[in-house]
């Protein structure tokens, strides 16, 4: 064919990832569930899905088990084999965590995360629901930008990265199967100085907990 090209793509909008401090003033700003919520996909960089099928037999003191993610309502395993794994869960979320465990009667097992469904059954929570009702207006009133949930993913990598852990640890903490994605589309450049704010991340969140409601 002669004469012809093809037209520009789109640019691709800038994607966002949450820096630590962003992440401790959206907590302390949200009511429960949905700050506990936050600080889970902060904390772990769980993908939307996983985050709703988190199950409370999977829960210890320290780590969580992911066995399976949540779209719409079909319940099904992990996006990759990689996915399938424990992710380490630092003291001040486990300490979340099972303060809301205590808010809902102490459960040994089914879902983390509930929303209750018109008739009083339980299932796997509504994140957008969350983001709607609870979310939203609360960042409305503290003039705070959303970013949407995967941007804690993303800041948890270069929250990391920013710490000096290597770059296959954040791979596998995040469960890439490629490093470069990790790299590539994970981790972002920060300024200088919120570098130095962010020396230790359990040091910091273990510092703040007891503030939290």
């Amino acid at each position: 064919m002669q004469d012809v090209s093809i037209p520009k793509a789109r640019p691709c909008a800038e994607t966002y990832a949450y820096s630590l401090q962003d992440i401790l003033r959206l907590i302390s700003v949200l009511s429960e569930p949905a700050s506990t919520i936050v600080a889970t996909a902060a904390f772990t960089g769980l993908r939307k899905s996983e985050i709703r099928g988190l199950l409370w037999e999977n829960f210890s003191q320290d780590a969580l088990w992911i066995t399976q993610s949540v779209w719409e309502r079909f319940v099904s395993e992990p996006k990759t084999e990689r996915s399938k794994s424990v992710i380490p869960v630092i003291a001040p979320l486990a300490q979340r965590l099972e303060k809301h465990r205590s808010a809902q009667a102490g459960p040994t097992s089914g879902f983390i995360f509930v929303s209750v469904r018109p008739g009083g059954q339980a299932g796997p929570v509504n994140l957008n629901s969350v983001f709607k009702r609870q979310i939203k207006p609360r960042l409305k009133e503290a003039e705070f930008e959303w970013h949407g949930w995967h941007a804690f993913r993303r800041g948890l990598a270069t929250n990391l990265y920013q710490l000096g852990v290597p770059d296959k640890t954040i791979q596998a903490v995040l469960r890439h199967s490629n490093l470069s994605t990790t790299m590539n589309s994970y981790v972002k450049s920060v300024p200088a100085d919120a570098v130095a704010a962010m020396r230790s991340l359990e040091a910091i969140c273990t510092q703040y907990a007891p503030q939290t409601q």
